[in-house]
């Protein structure tokens, strides 16, 4: 039976998505806890790999399993073998051509940055901490010249797992709200695209953040597209403001 987990994770204490085989991972913890339910080994398919200290709050994953479960008691299962930094939100029975990562279509990140002089230490492991003033109108702009179909080559990891560097960004932008618990203004990054190179959203948001501090223009950010080179892009902003939102499926 193949069955599709939707998962949350607070990464702040993972070494990422991808089994480690010394190191802690959300792979790796998964794998072991359902490797004891199916009495043998397994492979858990993620809809993408989140590098570490980056975190989810809809990441899927689907696993075939040669035992029967329920969805209700697979998730029981897994949770009650999990420490609290993770959890199934859900189970569903899933076609068996359904992969995580094959059949998505959309996914969307959300990045968090509190503007403001004191950092909530509610909120320091969820968001960057800039205590400088933004321009956010200026970075809406900006980030209003990445949608579209581009080469990201000057917005990712030198070194990548997939050659084909052309992602379609579907939709991105930024939202603002006072937030009441941190005293503070708090700005949303939400990007979603049909996939993602490593590095590549946090590459774009040390871009959009040096846009909002005043010491780059969108049409620098037009040149590293087109170009593909690096230097032209800003620097790689921490993972811990970086969230896995949702993944969509047709």
């Amino acid at each position: 039976m193949n069955y599709k987990l939707l998962i949350q994770y607070d990464g702040t204490d993972f070494h990422g998505w991808q089994r480690q085989e010394h190191d802690r991972t959300i792979q790796g913890e998964l794998e072991r806890v359902l490797g004891v339910l199916e009495g043998g080994e397994v492979h858990l398919a993620g809809s993408g790999r989140t590098d570490a200290g980056v975190h989810a709050e809809g990441q899927v994953a689907n696993v075939v399993l040669s035992r029967s479960f329920t969805p209700e008691k697979l998730q029981a299962a897994i949770n009650g073998n999990l420490w609290r930094d993770i959890r199934i939100m859900n189970v569903e029975n899933a076609p068996d051509d359904f992969h995580a990562r094959f059949s998505a279509r959309e996914k969307t990140y959300v990045y968090r940055i509190l503007n403001a002089p004191i950092m909530s230490p509610f909120w320091r492991r969820y968001a960057l901490h800039e205590s400088q003033p933004l321009n956010i109108a200026a970075m809406q702009a900006a980030a209003r010249v990445l949608i579209g179909e581009h080469d990201w080559t000057a917005f990712s990891a030198a070194q990548s797992d997939s050659d084909n560097r052309v992602r379609n960004v579907i939709d991105c932008g930024f939202d603002t709200f006072w937030d009441k618990r941190a005293g503070a203004m708090m700005i949303e990054f939400h990007i979603s695209a049909n996939g993602f190179l490593r590095y590549m959203v946090r590459s774009i948001i040390g871009t959009l953040l040096e846009v909002g501090l005043g010491t780059r223009d969108s049409d620098t950010i037009q040149t590293a597209l087109v170009s593909g080179d690096r230097k032209l892009a800003g620097r790689t902003a921490p993972a811990h403001g970086l969230s896995l939102l949702k993944v969509d499926y047709d």
